[in-house]
């Protein structure tokens, strides 16, 4: 197998592994993030917020909260699965870089 074979086959299982663990970090941070708001205010989280049945201030709170968790979680899961990958292989995933 040459080298770039190789280079493509990784960029291949590294974008099916992140996609994976960004997927399951955002699902996860959802039904959290839902269970929260219901505990918090005691109904259901806006389904959706561009409704103008929905008050300004609850969407934009919502919007606000649920945009900030997935990504982190997001993000988080990411660089979870960057690590494990560099372990396993001995270097980053392919487009994965230090910003030094």
């Amino acid at each position: 197998m040459s080298k770039d074979a190789g280079k493509k086959d990784s960029s291949k299982v590294w974008g099916i592994f992140s996609l994976i663990a960004a997927l399951v970090a955002a699902t996860t941070a959802r039904k959290a993030l839902n269970a929260s708001w219901r505990a918090a205010t005691g109904k259901p989280p806006p389904a959706n917020p561009a409704s103008p049945d929905v008050e300004m201030r609850e969407a934009l709170l919502w919007a606000a909260a649920s945009g900030t968790i997935v990504a982190v979680a997001r993000m988080l899961a990411t660089r979870r699965a960057a690590q494990y990958y560099a372990r396993s292989t001995g270097h980053l995933p392919p487009g994965v870089a230090d910003d030094a």
